[in-house]
């Protein structure tokens, strides 16, 4: 981590107190970071005109005008420009200067806005900010129509292990959007910042302390979520967010094996069903990806997983067909997570993982490539329960009692009546 002194800042107008933070993360987002903080401002003036409010944009030192875009944003609302060093990136770091300067600012509630959110409304300020101040949560997740094949990393991995580890049935756990609580925000600045926190595991980073600090959550619909495509960032996001999930999971075993029981936010906001965003997909490139990366890893997964999940993908592999379903899947997360934890293999095991990350990313795309937005989501959905379905092949692997399995499948209503599951003893 960077010494924070050593940040550049802007502070035209000498604000020294806000209530109300607007934070806009960037890097070389010249294109679209003035349209973000028109609409932040928009919405703080139509919708809470009586508070002091500031957006504060934290930027990686961007060398393409997004200061000067920000700077030169119509806003009635004050704005501040922060920036790391030149040649300290990392989402996380700015994070780290916008926690630092709510504190400097004494502020009561925020709303994060990335920088390349193309559909954000006035609204969305008002949406994620109410719960705050009306409602008393501390930390509030968006919920938006995205095009199914967007946020895969979310879907496939956050999504199901947020839900089968610490119970919590939450949409988007790295969505990018969100608001929080001043309590919340001293809370993060106290825990430990890894390396890849500082980058792109900020947000699971937030969220995973959230649930685990027992601070209060709720969900806002937003409608339809527009942004730069992720696919450039997919390789050093996958790498960092896994990382980051992994090793604060592993440092709070006493949650994941206790809060089991899968329980659903409130959800405030728009409930309308949006259009998504259209997104292009490079099936082939990702296939190629996929093949590739499982030859170079292939040792590290054969050391890894069970013999009979690598034998079924050894030989999809070999046969360039790979079908890496849901079931097939919740397996292989288990399988790494616990040779993550019980081995030297480490950051290895993420890279490896890739691999077949991009496997079931390619399957799901085969499998509702016909379907609906809503029949995919649908899909999305099922891919969870399994996860929560699964999670008892990960607890036999821990060798837990049979008295607390038994207890974890009677507080999970889908694996209650699941008499398969509760014959699986421990040995």
């Amino acid at each position: 981590m960077f010494n924070n002194n050593n940040r550049i800042e802007i502070n035209d107008k000498n604000i020294k107190k806000a209530d109300l933070v607007v934070g806009i993360p960037s890097y070389k987002e010249a294109g679209n970071i003035a349209f973000v903080a028109e609409q932040a401002s928009l919405g703080l003036k139509k919708y809470f005109p009586k508070y002091k409010s500031v957006i504060i944009n934290v930027d990686n030192n961007s060398l393409d005008g997004t200061k000067e875009a920000f700077l030169g944003a119509r806003t009635k609302v004050p704005k501040i420009y922060i920036s790391t060093p030149p040649k300290t990136t990392g989402k996380g770091n700015n994070f780290y200067n916008l926690l630092n300067e709510i504190r400097a600012l004494n502020g009561k509630a925020v709303v994060v806005i990335d920088a390349d959110i193309k559909s954000v409304t006035p609204e969305w300020i008002q949406s994620f900010l109410n719960p705050i101040l009306e409602k008393k949560y501390d930390f509030i997740t968006p919920m938006y129509t995205r095009h199914e094949y967007d946020g895969t990393i979310t879907n496939n991995v956050c999504y199901p292990m947020v839900a089968s580890f610490l119970g919590i049935n939450i949409r988007q756990p790295i969505g990018g959007d969100f608001a929080f609580s001043r309590k919340l925000s001293d809370h993060l600045l106290e825990q430990k910042w890894s390396p890849g926190v500082l980058h792109y595991g900020i947000d699971i980073f937030m969220t995973l302390h959230t649930i685990i600090g027992e601070f209060k959550m709720c969900q806002v619909g937003l409608g339809e979520k527009v942004h730069k495509p992720s696919a450039p960032k997919l390789g050093p996001m996958f790498t960092q967010v896994i990382e980051t999930a992994f090793d604060i999971l592993l440092s709070n075993k006493e949650k994941w094996v206790i809060e089991s029981r899968l329980k659903d936010l409130p959800i405030y906001g728009k409930d309308k069903v949006d259009k998504p965003q259209d997104l292009p997909i490079s099936y082939k490139g990702m296939k190629e990806a996929s093949l590739y990366e499982f030859s170079i890893n292939k040792e590290v997964l054969r050391r890894a997983l069970s013999s009979k999940v690598y034998r079924r993908l050894e030989h999809m592999y070999d046969k360039e067909n790979i079908k890496i379903n849901a079931d097939l899947w919740s397996k292989i997360i288990y399988d790494i997570f616990y040779a993550y934890d019980t081995t030297d293999m480490g950051p290895e095991l993420v890279e490896a993982l890739k691999s077949l990350y991009f496997g079931r990313s390619l399957t799901f795309i085969k499998d509702t490539m016909d379907m609906t937005y809503k029949q995919s989501e649908e899909e999305i959905k099922k891919q969870v329960e399994i996860f929560v379905k699964n999670k008892n092949y990960l607890l036999v692997k821990y060798k837990i009692a049979p008295s607390v399995i038994d207890t974890i499948v009677q507080r999970i209503p889908i694996l209650k009546n699941n008499t398969k599951t509760r014959r699986l003893t421990t040995h």
